[in-house]
């Protein structure tokens, strides 16, 4: 082996090494030679989900800044970011962790927000906590366990033990009713077929259009009867707070104190009158009780009859002085 092949080697050993340490570097510092530029955010996390130093800080899916460092606080985990300058980032926007890639790697993910105001250097952003896949694979499980108590029960609620089959089970039990299923679906056929041939009410009902009209009508007649009673009904409540307002005459008998008094007055007024009729006090109690004037009365009358009598064969003056008599 000559120099020259040894040199190449020597100098391929030496390039290699380079590209490992370079992609070394790119791993741990994201490429970062010197120290960026920008300014500094505080995230704090309950949980950071292997959210580590120098994963990216992605906005809509655009680099804006770098995870410088991950540290404990009290009772948290906080992330220190460094941001880009020429990036401003509104003090509602929420950061959170966000998995990159199927193979695990971390990124912290910035919305937009929508204040005005702006962070500044060396204040806190607001986050929110994810669910990450080894919290997924713990509730499918949690949710696969549940499921076999479900299944356990409902074999017990179809009988058996709780170690059978929940198919076999299911199957069992259609086994089991399968003449009544089968006569069950055959009465439906024959009250589907006496519906489509207009037998009985409910298929005259369907395929006579006739009836159906005039069902509609009893159904139109009925809502109109509807509309009249709730009508009458307003009625009768207006006419109730007429009354009850005092309005009206029997509005005024009920709720008019005066006109209350004077009709107790008039009634006991007709009392009155009614025990001096019935007691023969006064002209018309004379007149409804003392038959004594009506006997006079009808004297009258007979002798007045006697006197008309005479007028035929006397004259005038004559007749005068004969009525005159006859009558005093």
């Amino acid at each position: 082996m000559n120099n020259t092949q040894q040199s190449i080697r020597v100098g391929l050993f030496f390039l290699l090494g380079c590209a490992l340490a370079w992609i070394t570097f790119e791993s741990l510092t994201g490429g970062q030679l010197f120290k960026q530029k920008g300014y500094t955010l505080l995230a704090p996390f309950s949980n950071l989900k292997g959210l580590k130093t120098g994963d990216e800080v992605l906005m809509a899916g655009v680099k804006i800044g770098t995870v410088t460092q991950t540290r404990l606080g009290h009772q948290r985990v906080e992330a220190v970011l460094t941001i880009n300058s020429s990036v401003q980032i509104a003090s509602d926007a929420v950061a959170a962790v966000e998995t990159s890639s199927l193979l695990g790697s971390q990124h912290l993910a910035v919305s937009f927000g929508e204040s005005s105001t702006m962070l500044q250097p060396g204040q806190t952003i607001r986050t929110k906590n994810t669910v990450d896949m080894n919290e997924v694979i713990a509730q499918l499980g949690s949710l696969g366990a549940k499921l076999e108590d479900v299944a356990g029960n409902i074999g017990k609620a179809l009988g058996g033990d709780a170690g059978g089959s929940l198919f076999s089970k299911v199957d069992r039990l259609v086994e089991e009713n399968g003449p009544k299923l089968t006569e069950t679906i055959s009465n439906l056929k024959e009250i589907t077929t006496m519906l489509r041939s207009s037998e009985g009410t409910l298929g005259k009902l369907v395929n006579d259009s006739k009836l159906h009209d005039e069902l509609l009508g009893a159904v139109g007649e009925i809502k109109n009867a509807a509309a009249d009673a709730k009508l009458f009904l307003g009625d009768t409540r207006t006419l109730v707070a007429d009354v009850k307002a005092g309005q009206g005459a029997l509005g005024l008998l009920l709720y008019d104190p005066v006109t209350a008094d004077n009709l107790k007055v008039s009634m006991n007024n007709l009392r009155e009158l009614s025990a001096k009729l019935n007691s023969g006090e006064g002209t018309f109690g004379k007149l409804l009780v003392d038959d004594t004037l009506y006997k006079e009365v009808q004297g009258l009358m007979r002798k007045a009859d006697r006197a008309l009598d005479g007028l035929g064969d006397q004259g005038p003056i004559t007749a005068v002085g004969v009525v005159a008599n006859a009558l005093f």
